[in-house]
């Protein structure tokens, strides 16, 4: 079985930073892609960025220049730099990892129990 688990979420200023942090663990699996998504309050969860094995990056329009991911292979490890960090970036994050297991041969796609980011003044 997969695990996720996410860090780095907090309190922040306007203009301010965090760096978020998801990893997969568990044995006998490969990643296949990682993502990060977010909730506001009264909002539907949306994609925020996306990486893709080979490389291929993705970001929602609103993040683009602020935020940027990066990722650990040998630790099945995505991090999130957020820069200039805005109100409307309130939200709860939430670590998407899909794969295959070996055992089954079968797709999996499992999520984080989620990180508060706020940001205030």
């Amino acid at each position: 079985q997969v695990q996720i688990e996410e860090s780095g979420g907090g309190l922040v200023q306007p203009g301010g930073s965090l760096r978020l942090t998801c990893t997969a663990s568990g044995s006998g699996f490969s990643v296949y892609a990682m993502a990060w998504f977010r909730r506001a309050r009264g909002k539907q969860r949306a994609l925020v960025a996306h990486w893709t094995y080979g490389g291929t990056t993705e970001y929602e329009d609103s993040v683009k220049g602020r935020f940027t991911i990066s990722r650990d292979s040998a630790a099945n490890t995505l991090y999130m730099q957020m820069n200039n960090l805005k109100p409307e970036d309130t939200a709860v994050y939430y670590c998407n990892v899909t794969g295959i297991t070996f055992a089954t041969m079968s797709a999996f796609a499992s999520w984080g129990q989620g990180t508060q980011v706020t940001v205030s003044s």
